[in-house]
């Protein structure tokens, strides 16, 4: 939810005509942040008993974690929906049907595809139309302040939605659009980040879902819509990020403090990007994920690299500065390009090579991309045959 204050400090915007950039911070009411910090999910739903919906993926009932919550999460829930790839609109809807009347509290347990839709469904509970006329992008209707209580906990550290206003919606069948519910409320009343329900995770999971991480920090950084303030939170999760991607995998204590980073660096992404917005990596992957089951942090990961070719030969004079910058604080003994370095350690310091084979595109897919595809809040408007060049770059053109 926003600080009380913003809304006074929007209306100062508004009558003293103050820079475009002020910030709005979202937060959780309440984010438990530690090793073991699941443990706390059991006294918290006692605490306030009440009828609660679980939302989870298949590897948690099958996982460590829930043997380590027991048979006592049974009793404080009424059941629990599987959530095994980005929700659709009539997905939440027929959620909803299901369920309205019957649960006044939401828990999610997974990725971010479980998170996301627990928050869609949180919020469509408390509305009466169905889920598509709210959407951005096709809806009709503003949403509105109001949502079940949800508790959120990420299994993987890459989309920050516990910490976002935003829940991501996809239908690939009918409207072909991903796009969000939005407001301030959505962000999840109560988040837990446990950094030890990272471990177990294929190597392939661990690095997508980090490099999503990694793009959101990086183009809220480079967003014209940023200032000091998410520019610095935003350098501090590229630090964190830093010391976890080559250790993500370890069964050491390197890998725990690695892990224990990356989810820091997450719930950090999450802020930013809701604070300072993305950029055309994020314009061309939510009209990608539109017509495409790929994963997203896949997606995004790829889309990076041929961004940062991009960016390194750019001369635009607020990402040069940008750049030189975040430069000095990751890669200051490395005398490359800052955009180069940087696409250099992070393919040399990867536990799988996500960006390597992979899913094929044909030149329909990508006219129908680059059509509906923008660059979002990035200092430069990228036209369309930069765009159609980034995505003939990181996948193979059947």
């Amino acid at each position: 939810m926003a600080f009380g204050y913003t809304k006074g400090l929007t209306s100062f915007k508004k009558d003293m005509q103050v820079s475009e950039n002020l910030i709005e911070l979202y937060s959780n009411q309440q984010t438990l942040f530690g090793r073991g910090s699941i443990d706390r999910l059991l006294p918290l739903l006692a605490a306030n008993p009440q009828p609660t919906l679980l939302f989870c993926g298949r590897s948690f009932l099958n996982g460590p974690a829930l043997q380590r919550l027991g048979s006592a999460l049974n009793d404080q829930i009424l059941g629990y929906e599987i959530v095994s790839h980005e929700a659709s609109p009539d997905e939440i809807d027929a959620w909803v049907n299901r369920w309205r009347g019957h649960v006044d509290r939401v828990v999610a347990i997974g990725g971010g595809s479980v998170l996301d839709a627990a928050k869609a469904f949180s919020a469509m509970m408390q509305h009466p139309l169905n889920t598509a006329r709210y959407l951005e992008k096709v809806g009709d209707t503003p949403v509105q302040a109001v949502t079940l209580p949800l508790i959120a906990i990420p299994t993987t550290a890459g989309t920050g939605s516990e910490a976002t206003q935003n829940a991501v919606v996809t239908d690939q069948q009918h409207i072909h659009v991903k796009a969000s519910l939005r407001h301030a409320v959505f962000v999840p009343q109560v988040a837990i980040l446990d950094p030890d329900l990272l471990k177990g995770a294929p190597d392939s999971v661990l690095a997508t879902c980090a490099i999503d991480a990694f793009t959101h920090l990086f183009e809220a950084y480079l967003s014209r819509k940023g200032n000091l303030f998410t520019q610095q939170t935003a350098l501090n999760g590229l630090q964190l990020f830093f010391k976890a991607w080559p250790n993500l995998n370890r069964d050491d204590q390197l890998g725990d403090e690695a892990r224990e980073a990356m989810m820091m660096a997450s719930w950090l992404g999450g802020v930013c990007l809701s604070s300072a917005g993305l950029g055309v990596i994020h314009g061309i992957a939510g009209e990608l994920g539109a017509i495409k089951p790929f994963h997203h942090g896949e997606v995004c990961g790829r889309l990076l690299f041929p961004f940062l070719e991009v960016l390194a030969e750019s001369e635009q004079a607020d990402q040069q500065r940008l750049m030189a910058q975040l430069g000095q604080r990751l890669l200051p003994e490395d005398p490359a390009p800052p955009a180069l370095a940087l696409k250099a350690w992070i393919q040399q310091h990867a536990i799988a090579p996500f960006w390597q084979d992979g899913p094929t595109l044909n030149a329909t897919d990508i006219d129908w991309i680059v059509a509906r595809a923008n660059s979002k809040n990035g200092w430069v408007n990228y036209d369309a045959a930069t765009m159609t060049e980034m995505i003939t770059a990181a996948w193979r053109v059947a």
